[in-house]
């Protein structure tokens, strides 16, 4: 392999960082604006972060929200839901339809400015340009927190990244820390594996599946579009509580088995072992906080009180006549199932594996440039940053809820593209 700092520097005026959905899209548009470009992969195959994903996995999101540009799906399932290695072969089969200019294995180690240039290091060689596209996405450095070191030696710990099936596992209970859509789905899959398993709880909300006719995602992709047309602004990036708040959870839902809601009390009854937040360990148990109750009911108000609110104003304001919503079930009593409690033993209960389901950081490490905030994400207005030809496309909140998903990453993909043509 190269040395970065070996052999001719490559001269190209925009590189894009990325080749998933992101980056593919930014390339059709800057093709479309006959911007010279290179992408640069550093995952030795097309296809993104979805080859990070488990072997049952399918999208959450169903067939219609593919909209990026020259990929709308005109099917006769548009409320079916594609398996984890259809989605990749999807993505391959779209970067070689728009001709997108892609180098794998290409991994970027420094970009920085010099000269009023930008000057990026890979491990394949050198490049200036006179505009860079940060299209390397959200889902970048596995969060694992630092209790995990504290784990014995004998547990197995996996992060979700790494997770493909149970067939990965020794023997053995498993405990799975987090209850976003991987935690939620990663449980649903090893309890079809036959593997007793642990949960602890976050606060990520349930959500049904269908709501007032459709599904979810429909309503919530017509907020993200449409919303502010009718004065409904929740789901835009500019009308968030705080800038943490762009790293919220996504509601509890599956696409497995034509799709469905996710409620915990309903794993529990299956028979996972419900806990609080994981803390830590103590002479050789588990630590949980001790709230499990008010966190169940927290988890399962979440939606009513954010997602199904808005849909609600959002169907009002646009005058759509849709179903009333079903009654929310109520949970039977304070049902809790038997042995959830606030420490486990992992001796007793035979636990063996770990597999953190504990999300994502943003991982910008190789940026030599003043440019990012204090949750690392990049200072920006609608994908143009401060800096003068750096752009961001792609990441979670970027201009509403939806930016990092195949259905809205186009049309940032097209603002940001016109920028730079424009220059």
């Amino acid at each position: 392999m190269p040395s970065p700092g070996a052999g001719p520097v490559h001269e190209v005026d925009t590189l894009v960082v990325g080749a998933g959905q992101a980056g593919l899209a930014t390339s059709y548009w800057l093709s479309r604006h006959g911007v010279e470009h290179q992408l640069l992969e550093q995952r030795p195959e097309l296809g993104g972060a979805w080859q990070d994903r488990w072997d049952s996995f399918y999208l959450n999101t169903p067939n219609f929200s593919f909209l990026l540009p020259e990929l709308s799906y005109d099917g006769p399932e548009p409320e079916a839901f594609l398996p984890r290695d259809e989605v990749i072969g999807l993505f391959r089969d779209y970067a070689a339809r728009i001709n997108a200019p892609v180098r794998l294995g290409t991994e970027v180690t420094r970009a920085g400015v010099v000269d009023g240039r930008f000057a990026v290091e890979t491990n394949q060689g050198r490049w200036h340009a006179r505009n860079v596209v940060l299209a390397n996405g959200a889902f970048q450095r596995p969060r694992i927190p630092a209790s995990a070191a504290i784990l014995p030696r004998h547990i197995r710990q996996l992060h979700s990244h790494d997770y493909r099936n149970a067939r990965q596992l020794p023997d053995g209970a498993v405990l799975v820390v987090g209850t976003g859509q991987s935690g939620g789905q990663i449980t649903e899959d090893l309890l079809d594996a036959g593997r007793e398993v642990h949960l602890a709880v976050s606060t990520c909300p349930e959500a049904p599946r269908r709501y007032r006719g459709q599904d979810i995602f429909y309503w919530i992709l017509q907020v993200n579009l449409h919303g502010p047309g009718v004065g409904i602004n929740g789901l835009q990036a500019d009308q968030l509580p705080s800038p943490a708040a762009r790293f919220m959870c996504n509601p509890l839902i599956s696409g497995n088995g034509g799709g469905h809601s996710i409620h915990l009390r309903d794993l529990g009854r299956r028979g996972v072992r419900l806990h609080g937040r994981f803390e830590g360990t103590d002479d050789g148990a588990l630590v949980f906080s001790d709230d499990l109750p008010a966190r169940l009911a927290l988890v399962e108000a979440g939606f009513r009180e954010r997602l199904g609110r808005m849909a609600d104003a959002y169907i009002a304001a646009a005058g759509i006549d849709a179903p009333p919503a079903e009654p929310t079930p109520t949970p039977t009593d304070d049902w809790l199932p038997a042995g959830s409690g606030a420490r486990l033993n992992l001796a007793a209960e035979g636990v063996t594996s770990v597999i953190w389901c504990t999300g994502y950081g943003l991982d910008f490490g190789f940026l030599d440039i003043p440019v990012l905030d204090q949750w690392n994400y990049p200072r920006h207005s609608r994908g143009v940053t401060e800096v003068p030809g750096l752009y961001a496309v792609g990441l979670p909140w970027l201009t509403k809820h939806l930016s990092a998903t195949l259905s809205v990453v186009g049309d940032d993909a097209e603002f940001v593209a016109e920028h730079i043509a424009g220059r």
